[in-house]
């Protein structure tokens, strides 16, 4: 469609050292996308921020407001349609977005999240008695990292323990810019599929889980239809977990980095400050799925037309100078919260993050006092990252375990 714009993402380069260098000439830049696709990309604090402030008003989810999509610019099978049309929570706006978001809070709550805590805790301590089976040399992401907040999520909406690695071969394939179109939309039609029988079970078998509370949720009288429903699970199996797989292998890539700021988080129980500052230092969402202006507007002194898709950076907000200093870069657990945009803000801000603060927590407690003298068994520099820019986090942790406590 155009060769005159910067590509994103670029071949044999971090997709986070080609935003902190896009950074330098504009707080947004317009990029084009594989297949020759061009949208805009929001890359400092200040511009985030105010494109997550304008959310449902003068930035929509809707893939309907993005004229590119239906016009014949962009083909129909541009791989990333899968992820753009998924009729899922992430793609409403306005009333029907507020409307799902209520029901949702009513049944996924502060309440059964904190119940849960004994249960995760337990999980834990199973998948730690597996690692410590299995020694050194263990790779930590299929044993520990994905296991686990694949095992949380799934339990808590009562998914089957047998459908828990479709669920995360599913999720992995939608998310990776790798993924052939004609598998993307096949991978995207098992999982509706699959969510839609999930919910049918549930009307018919209630239970004590989350699929079963929004089942029964009512929002002025009205029961959730089956596809909003299949639509509310589906953002939140795929980010509820995914973005946890990847918080907890960036806060080991940092403390084994850091050695100085593990002693601390191990002496003064500082945990909470690990999750918080891992979330900041380097966030799980590379960038968002895209918004599409409403009408024309200027962030951060750039101006956008309307009809225009834009994808919010956070990876790249979390390390911006203007924001956090010239230590942006440095992972310190001391380190100041003065409001990090980690998990959102505005009206979408992540219903999941108490559920992902304590996870990390627990996960991260338990991982460093069972096997406190655990390292690394790969030069970071080595490891892989997921080929997504969307998602991005470790494929392999390969780790020496020390002396594991019995």
């Amino acid at each position: 469609m155009t060769t005159s714009l910067p590509s994103f993402p670029v071949m044999d380069e971090n997709p986070l050292d080609t935003c902190i260098r896009f950074r330098e000439i504009a707080p947004v830049v317009e990029v084009e996308f594989p297949g020759g696709v061009p949208a805009y990309l929001a890359l400092t604090h200040k511009a985030v921020r105010e494109i997550l402030a304008g959310d449902n008003k003068t930035f929509l989810r809707d893939p309907q407001h993005w004229p590119a999509l239906h016009d014949g610019s962009i083909p129909e099978d541009w791989p990333l349609r899968a992820i753009i049309q998924g009729g899922h929570l992430a793609t409403m706006d306005g009333g029907d977005h507020r409307r799902l978001r209520a029901l949702i809070s009513k049944a996924f709550t502060p309440a059964r999240v904190q119940a849960m805590e004994p249960r995760m805790q337990q999980m834990v301590d199973d998948l730690l008695d597996e690692v410590a089976a299995a020694g050194d040399g263990v790779d930590l992401v299929p044993t520990f990292t994905e296991a686990l907040p694949m095992w949380v999520i799934c339990e808590l909406f009562g998914v089957p323990a047998e459908d828990r690695l479709r669920l995360r071969k599913w999720t992995a394939t939608l998310l990776a810019h790798t993924t052939p179109p004609e598998v993307a939309f096949a991978t995207q039609n098992d999982l509706q599929a699959f969510l839609h029988a999930l919910v049918e079970r549930k009307q018919r078998e209630p239970a004590d889980d989350l699929t079963t509370g929004l089942v029964q949720a009512r929002d002025e009288g009205d029961q959730l239809t089956t596809d909003e429903l299949v639509g509310v699970l589906w953002i939140m199996l795929v980010a509820g977990h995914e973005t946890t797989v990847h918080l907890l292998g960036y806060a080991i890539v940092a403390l084994a980095q850091n050695p100085g700021q593990l002693e601390l988080a191990k002496a003064g129980d500082r945990w909470a400050d690990v999750v918080e500052e891992t979330v900041r230092y380097r966030h799980s969402v590379m960038m968002t799925s895209f918004r599409f202006t409403a009408e024309d507007v200027t962030i951060a002194g750039v101006h956008i037309p309307q009809g225009n898709a834009v994808g919010v950076v956070y990876q790249a907000t979390g390390v911006d100078p203007a924001e956090h200093g010239a230590s942006a870069d440095q992972f310190d657990i001391t380190r100041e919260q003065t409001g990090h945009l980690g998990f959102g803000h505005g009206p979408r801000f992540c219903i999941g993050a108490p559920l992902a603060r304590m996870e990390g927590r627990l996960a991260l407690d338990s991982l460093y006092r069972r096997f406190p003298g655990l390292s690394l068994a790969i030069d970071p520099d080595d490891i892989p990252y997921s080929p997504s820019f969307f998602t991005i986090g470790p494929l392999t942790l390969p780790v020496n375990l020390g002396i594991a406590t019995p």
